[in-house]
């Protein structure tokens, strides 16, 4: 196993049962409510469109919140992630909802491997996921292989822009300071924090890390013969990327407090197979 493969999962293994305790993924209110849906499914539902009865399936589906979303809005859903805590906690929620959705572990890139090519109608990326891939063409070359002609893929991220922004420097200062553009080497980072609010405190700490470019990324899936259908830019984002500079509005979205229009944080993004 490489060092960054390595180190990424142990760090999502170790939180995998903290971000299932969390208050912050409303896993209890899953299993409350048959219909709930996640805030990042939720949010994009007007542009997701009819999924009922499409095979699909959730790369880099964490405790499998946005797959059981898209499981309850009538798709056939596969979720795979690399990590077994993940899995495991993916697993026990879907079962605790009465749920039947299939769990995979893998590699994003060896998903083809494990899951057939052509296989699926809607492949399925939530926030967060790209930036722990270290090649974006190589990400693209697994979509178009597990879509069945006529497919798509839809996917709401992070935008690089946010994924750029250094807003530590305790000077109010938003700055550009880390690449916007995919590199070889990572960014590594050495950070105990996560992203909902938990109080376990975490061993596994160094993370490797890519930023893609939104046209690194578009151009990807165009050179393995995807059509872009849809590309929306948002000012906000599921979670609080930038604490102290965002708030957070009744949808729970978060956005800068101090003029939002000048900085996209997350973007929806389809693309669909060309049929035979």
């Amino acid at each position: 196993m490489s060092e960054y493969l390595r180190l990424n999962r142990a760090q999502w293994d170790e939180r995998a049962p903290a971000h299932a305790a969390s208050p912050g993924y409303f896993v209890e209110r899953f299993v409350a409510d048959p219909a709930y849906l996640s805030d990042v499914v939720r949010f994009d539902r007007p542009r997701l469109g009819d999924v009922e009865g499409l095979r699909a399936v959730h790369l880099q589906c964490h405790i499998g919140t946005d797959t059981l979303s898209l499981h309850r809005l009538g798709a056939r859903v596969t979720g795979l992630d690399f990590s077994p805590a993940s899995l495991e906690q993916a697993r026990a929620l879907a079962e605790r909802a009465g749920a039947g959705v299939d769990f995979v572990e893998s590699d994003v890139y060896a998903a083809l491997d494990v899951l057939g090519p052509g296989s699926f109608d809607l492949v399925y990326t939530g926030v967060g996921a790209l930036c722990w891939l270290p090649d974006v063409r190589r990400w693209a070359a697994v979509v178009a292989g597990l879509l069945r002609p006529g497919g798509r893929l839809f996917i709401r991220e992070g935008h690089p822009m946010l994924w750029s922004i250094d807003e530590t420097r305790g000077d109010g200062v938003l700055a550009v300071d880390y690449p916007y553009f995919e590199r070889e080497d990572p960014l590594v980072s050495d950070d105990g924090t996560t992203y909902v609010p938990t109080e376990t405190k975490f061993v596994n700490t160094v993370t490797h890390q890519w930023n893609h470019g939104l046209g690194e990324i578009v151009g990807a899936l165009l050179g393995e013969g995807l059509e872009l259908t849809m590309l929306q830019e948002h000012d906000s984002c599921p979670w609080d990327p930038m604490p102290g500079f965002c708030v957070g509005d009744e949808h729970g979205e978060y956005r800068l407090a101090d003029r939002p229009e000048r900085l996209p944080l997350t973007y929806t993004l389809q693309a669909r197979k060309r049929p035979v």
